[in-house]
């Protein structure tokens, strides 16, 4: 078998941000098609058959395609500055489980599939498990095509220069007929398994959440000869706003608000900006609750605006619901995963857009240092490689 640990360390490399000492591995970008470009060949290493479907998802098959199909698999594209377990572990599981079964000599009664979705984490069109989506209708092929990442660059011509012809995008109901139940391996991105001294664990539900763009127009100008007074500066009254947003959301109980974005524009040292753009990651575990959040963050970035003499609009990008994850799928993967706890996570995953069309479930591996979406996410070798038994035992069932 080889190891995860070592599936792992031949990726270590791409993508590496030196700035942030995390990476940067955007869809399509040059180190997440080198991404890609590993799974397949590791893929076809095992005698895997790999395929690419319209909406650029990778499968790699082990037994003949066809409906009642156990899929496992996640993602390789990473936030800005990302860790190096947020996706790619759950792939080299993947890889490592096949090995792990094979080893045993376990004979699949059914088709076994890997699959690799494009742009998970949305950071670069700014739409969150957009493969997914795409394959289930839960976005609209030509909303797709439409999006534009931060050089002006359309998905349309992305997907086209990755090898993807964007007019094929959109609803698949025939891969989708292809899937029995789909399984994906995944860090915990929390706390949970650190404070119950567990390495496994699985997926109970996704907490709702949105991403919602805000700008705020303003009057550019000349930063020395504007006097103070005279300004509709956009930049002040976008920081105000997002102080606020802490503490709207810090008032509501086990929501959470984000702004991890904040572009102004032009962006000069010596320019009193004309607009500035900002974006909100808002989640909660009752959707009503994150929409009422949301309809007070809109009234409040109004008013702010307006006390500045700017005006405020604020769009939604993407939603995702609360998701509970299959229960009876659960109680399997439970029952293969000795004591395993039962978790609710506020991430969002590939497994919970599909959680609407095909039965699925989760199983988290413990994260030390209990952060993610940074540098810092870790797993431990001894859990990293654990995970490919983990993940084998529960295929293992579900393929019997």
């Amino acid at each position: 078998m080889t190891a995860v640990t070592s599936l792992l360390g031949a990726i270590s490399g791409i993508g590496r941000e030196p700035r942030s000492g995390g990476y940067a591995r955007p869809v399509f970008s040059t180190a997440e098609r080198d991404l890609r470009a590993w799974f397949v060949g590791e893929a076809e290493a095992r005698g895997l058959d790999v395929e690419i479907d319209p909406n650029g998802i990778l499968w790699a098959w082990w037994g003949t395609p066809g409906p009642d199909a156990v899929v496992t698999g996640s993602h390789l594209d990473s936030v800005p500055g990302g860790g190096a377990f947020d996706g790619p572990l759950g792939v080299a599981a993947a890889l490592a489980a096949v090995d792990v079964l094979r080893e045993r000599g376990f004979a699949p009664a059914k088709p076994l599939a890997i699959a690799v979705f494009p742009e998970e984490e949305g950071s670069r069109f700014g739409v969150a498990c957009l493969g997914s989506r795409l394959l289930t209708g839960a976005l609209s092929p030509d909303a797709a095509r439409r999006l534009t990442d931060r050089e002006g660059d359309t998905l349309a011509d992305v997907f086209a220069a990755g090898g993807i012809d964007p007019a094929g995008i959109g609803p698949d109901p025939e891969t989708l007929a292809r899937i029995g139940v789909f399984v994906e391996l995944h860090v915990e991105q929390g706390r949970g398994l650190i404070d119950l001294d567990r390495p496994f664990a699985v997926a109970e539900s996704i907490l709702g959440h949105g991403r919602f763009k805000v700008t705020v127009r303003g009057e550019g100008n000349h930063a020395g000869t504007t006097l103070m007074a005279d300004r509709r500066d956009p930049l002040v009254a976008a920081a105000a706003m997002v102080g606020r947003i802490a503490e709207l959301a810090g008032a509501v109980d086990d929501a959470r608000a984000t702004v991890g974005r904040f572009e102004p524009v032009p962006g000069g040292t010596n320019v009193i900006a004309s607009s500035v753009d900002f974006w909100i990651d808002a989640r909660h575990p009752d959707d009503d609750v994150t929409r009422r959040l949301i309809a007070d963050i809109d009234r409040m970035c109004g008013g702010i605006a307006a006390a500045q003499g700017c005006e405020a609009v604020l769009v939604e990008e993407s939603w995702s619901p609360t998701v509970g994850f299959d229960p009876a799928l659960a109680r399997r993967i439970g029952s293969a995963l000795a004591d395993a706890p039962y978790l609710r996570t506020g991430a969002g995953h590939d497994a919970g857009i599909l959680a609407s069309v095909v039965p699925t479930g989760m199983l988290f591996v413990r994260n030390p240092s209990g952060i993610s979406h940074s540098p810092e996410e870790h797993v431990v070798d001894a859990d990293a490689d654990a995970s490919a038994a983990a993940l084998a035992d529960v295929l293992q069932d579900l393929l019997s």
